[in-house]
């Protein structure tokens, strides 16, 4: 059984689910060699969960992520957000690592998107999308390929998830509002690090200039619900689903990097 190198840029807490799911051996053909985060802290606090455990190899906190790729991981798991992957990608491709990113609003940016595609290809590498806190991907490629299809992602979050964007008043406390209708290109300018999801579905089907986005908030709302709606000649669909806390996104990292070694791929 083949052992793959793995790191970690970007150590918030999903980064933490990843590690411990590791750790209970959920991903026994990796070895989690490397974290870097912007806060040296947190990628020691990474790191110790390996060293400090009987996983029986070591793991490198990195002060820079020029110090990560120096350690030549297989696949970098990124965690952080568009920006950084946009920083991170292409120096990592380069570097011969492949890629599973959360931060898929990067790539609803084309010229990006082209970039990083040529860089893969002309490195031998991969970048591997995570679902998030959504799924159906895979209907949503298949309808799409099978035929002209809408696309349409609607979520609803609560007031507090929206504090620092430009859309926020006070008045989302106690009124419920749509705080934003377009596409999903212009969602993602608009929330950074919000509707990734809503970029990956696009990005699954019919691209993110043709992919309709709402944004609802509801007063004392916790969580998200996403509703992805495909519609073609021949077939509907309705992928909806709640989470409560961002932890799915981690078990979906978790999930990818199965994926990728399983002889039966789900």
């Amino acid at each position: 059984m083949k052992t793959h190198t793995l790191a970690i840029a970007g150590c918030g807490k999903l980064a933490h689910i990843i590690v411990d799911a590791l750790l209970k051996n959920f991903l026994p053909n990796y070895q989690l060699i490397g974290s870097y985060s912007r806060t040296f802290d947190k990628a020691e606090e990474i790191s110790n969960k390996i060293n400090n455990s009987e996983a029986g190899y070591a793991c490198k906190p990195c002060n820079t992520f020029e110090d990560l790729l120096l350690l030549k991981p297989d696949y970098i798991v990124e965690t952080a957000s568009p920006a950084a992957f946009k920083e991170w990608a292409l120096p990592a491709l380069k570097n011969g690592s492949s890629i599973v990113t959360l931060s898929i609003g990067a790539l609803a940016d084309e010229e990006f998107y082209k970039k990083v595609e040529k860089t893969a290809l002309e490195n031998n590498v991969r970048v591997h999308l995570a679902s998030g806190a959504i799924g159906g991907f895979d209907v949503l490629r298949t309808v799409s390929l099978m035929e002209e299809s809408d696309v349409a992602f609607t979520t609803e979050k609560g007031p507090n998830s929206l504090k620092n964007s430009t859309v926020y008043s006070d008045s989302l406390q106690t009124e419920k509002q749509t705080v934003f209708h377009g596409n999903a290109k212009e969602a993602i300018a608009l929330f950074p690090t919000k509707v990734n999801v809503a970029v990956a579905a696009s990005l699954a089907s019919v691209g993110p200039k043709n992919t309709t986005v709402s944004i609802n908030s509801s007063p004392n709302f916790v969580g998200d619900n996403h509703r992805i709606e495909i519609t073609s000649k021949q077939v509907h669909g309705v992928i909806e689903i709640y989470s409560k806390t961002a932890q799915i996104a981690g078990w979906s990292v978790v999930n990818t990097l199965r994926n990728i070694v399983s002889p039966i791929v789900f």
